[in-house]
């Protein structure tokens, strides 16, 4: 294969994920949920500045032990998360918001649009993190943090602020951010 033939399956390729994304996205925002609506909307404003977490970690700070070394841990990595989902990854890739039709057929499950870019999903990044550093040292809170941080990324598409790959690159970003944390707190306990 050619230099040029692999830049225009590239190119193929990111342009098929783009519109897969745009429908994934216009999927969930004419499908009916009422039940969840209100649900997520508020989900989706708690997991605002990340205080869902930080009311965790203070809850399992609170306990100490193994708890508090969580706490601290899950704070770090959101710390990592979040400086480089907004600080780096929305500067370097600035997508546009989703587009909300005037006509969108429920209004009510949105939340207020950022004035940020769209990709990644900060929300999603740092939930994750959170979940993703708690878990090894307290693996009682793994899974139900993993499904808070996995329901906090599906809020940000159900309440019409965030396309499903920012979710994902959100949630890329989380894990890594988290991975770096443990990594690097692991170097220093030797």
């Amino acid at each position: 294969m050619s230099d040029r033939q692999e830049k225009l399956s590239t190119l193929d390729l990111v342009h098929d994920l783009a519109t897969l994304d745009q429908a994934l996205y216009e999927t969930v925002t004419v499908t009916r949920t009422p039940t969840l609506d209100t649900a997520l909307r508020r989900l989706s404003a708690a997991a605002d500045h990340s205080k869902l977490s930080f009311a965790v970690a203070g809850l399992l700070a609170l306990r100490g032990g193994r708890p508090r070394r969580a706490a601290a841990l899950g704070v770090a990595a959101i710390g990592v998360a979040s400086a480089s989902a907004n600080l780096l990854g929305k500067r370097l890739v600035r997508r546009p918001r989703p587009h909300r039709a005037v006509d969108s057929p429920f209004p009510h499950r949105h939340v207020p649009m950022p004035d940020s870019a769209s990709f990644p999903s900060g929300h999603t990044a740092s939930a994750v993190a959170f979940a993703a550093a708690v878990g090894p040292t307290l693996p009682v809170a793994a899974v139900p943090l993993g499904l808070l941080a996995c329901a906090v990324g599906y809020s940000r598409v159900h309440t019409g602020v965030h396309y499903p790959g920012d979710v994902v690159a959100g949630a890329l970003l989380g894990t890594g951010a988290a991975a770096l944390v443990l990594a690097t707190v692991g170097r220093q306990d030797d």
